[in-house]
């Protein structure tokens, strides 16, 4: 299953996509000005099944006011999609990202959370096939 990782913000859009095998998270160039519209077009050039938006938490788990900005723009996503479009909790990818620019990546640093993002969530839901305990 081919997924689509977005680091949503107000400013532009990081974006990752998984492999067909849903595997291998790769950076994609980022999508500014945020549209639902660019997102659309990217589902359908990349044949895309799944949207994962990364839901910003503070570190208690709380949400804030950048979580409610991303749930609206996941309803927006939810209007123009065809696939389903769920959240997924994007604590640290910022770092994460942050290490990974200082190792040497090139790609864009919002896209680079994204694709931890992505990681996290391609890791999280093998772990879940793998138990046998589907959602």
């Amino acid at each position: 299953m081919r997924v689509l990782a977005l680091d949503y913000g107000t400013a532009r859009i990081g974006c990752a996509i998984s492999d067909p095998s849903g595997t291998l998270a790769t950076p994609l160039p980022t999508i500014e000005p945020p549209e639902a519209r660019s997102v659309a077009e990217l589902v359908a050039e990349h044949e895309v099944e799944r949207v994962v938006v990364g839901l910003p938490l503070h570190l208690s788990g709380e949400e804030g006011a950048q979580a409610a900005l991303t749930r609206t723009f996941c309803t927006e996503l939810e209007a123009v999609l065809d696939v389903s479009v769920e959240t997924y909790d994007e604590r640290l990818t910022t770092r994460m990202a942050e290490a990974s620019r200082r190792e040497g990546a090139t790609a864009p640093p919002d896209s680079l959370a994204a694709a931890h993002l992505l990681q996290a969530y391609l890791a999280g839901r093998a772990a879940i096939e793998e138990s046998g305990d589907d959602e």
